[in-house]
């Protein structure tokens, strides 16, 4: 009996120092392959939104696993990359014109702000500010062809490891349940919570800042916005962005028709925007939320600013999934770990 402690004692001082290297190995490969892990989190959310349809078809209509992955990667390219490129490409180009003509650019500037002044009588910006944005105009186009270069390379290994994983889509998750040191039922529970929020952000970020972007058009149409494709794709990258949202891009567009002196169309550029185009984001995000997954707003909200400063575009899905996942996991160590000691105080209470 007096080696019992010591025996104990060993095996958990060797367990610490495993579980020591263990995480010193992971923080060091995370560290080198660091430019990789927004390609890793892309794989991972594609999978997790592919994972049934890849199990439909190996398993029920019998397809070959390499015919059935590249279908889902084709169709993943042409429904969810392709759009985002189109959009990208689009801004690129204004981009890199107004880089090319940034002289003439800055001089209408100073003529909107002085405009802006003698109408308003107050100035947003001088003249001596306006002249140090050339300079950091000019670094755009080289920071945008790397840029470029990164992302074309991350989308490569995006889709390599997401091959990988939907080849051996069983055989992976067999694997993590068989190393995750949980129960199998609180495996479930952290599996079920992931596929819900990563299905939830995914899908409903995008779709909601489309159809804002889509609601947008037509009131830029109909108001007379220059150049409303434009503003069509701005609306649609600013509505994935948390708080502001889609007011990033129709409040510019109401200043910049107040300063034209176009009173009216501003007037009716911030009430469709605040009244339709805000109006859209809340119902449709009301719609989803019930569809996809009841996620409180706040766990969206705070995870995608927490999630954008960490792994950046990417971190729209990630940031809300880490955030609930911790919730969750709270929950899961209660269950673990606590779960025998509440019964066992039940039972001695009655």
């Amino acid at each position: 009996m007096s080696n019992t402690p010591n025996t104990l004692d060993q095996n958990i001082l060797r367990q610490v120092l495993f579980i020591l290297l263990v995480i010193g190995l992971g923080l060091l490969l995370v560290y080198e392959l660091s430019f990789f892990i927004p390609a890793v989190l892309g794989s991972l959310t594609l999978y997790i939104l592919m994972r049934h349809r890849m199990h439909y078809l190996t398993e029920v209509k019998k397809w070959g696993k390499v015919r059935a992955a590249w279908l889902l990667m084709m169709l993943s390219f042409l429904v969810i990359l392709l759009p985002f490129g189109v959009l990208a490409n689009l801004l690129t180009n204004k981009i890199v014109y107004a880089v090319e003509h940034s002289i003439q650019i800055l001089d209408s500037l100073k003529k909107f702000l002085d405009e802006m002044k003698l109408r308003f009588g107050f100035a947003i910006a001088d003249s001596n500010t306006i002249d140090q944005i050339g300079p950091l105009i000019r670094k755009i186009i080289p920071r945008i062809l790397s840029t470029t270069v990164n992302t074309i390379s991350i989308i490569g290994v995006l889709y390599f490891v997401l091959y990988f994983m939907l080849i051996y889509s069983r055989t992976l998750e067999d694997k993590l349940y068989e190393y995750i040191p949980l129960k199998d039922s609180n495996v479930d529970v952290i599996a079920k919570d992931i596929d819900t929020t990563v299905r939830a952000s995914a899908i409903g970020i995008p779709v909601i800042a489309l159809i804002q972007g889509v609601v947008g058009l037509i009131g830029y149409l109909f108001i007379g916005v220059q150049d409303p494709f434009l503003w069509f794709a701005i609306t649609c990258i600013t509505a994935m962005l948390p708080v502001v949202g889609a007011a990033l891009a129709y409040i510019p567009l109401a200043v910049i028709f107040f300063a034209q002196g176009k009173n009216l169309q501003g007037l009716l550029m911030l009430i469709y925007g605040f009244g339709v185009i805000g109006l859209v984001d809340n119902l449709f995000r009301f719609i989803l939320n019930k569809k996809l997954g009841n996620i409180h707003p706040l766990i969206t909200v705070f995870g995608v600013i927490a999630g954008i400063s960490m792994f950046g575009f990417i971190g729209l899905i990630f940031g809300p999934m880490l955030l609930s996942l911790f919730i969750v996991l709270l929950k899961v160590y209660s269950n673990e770990f606590f779960s025998k000691k509440r019964e066992t105080k039940r039972t001695n209470a009655h």
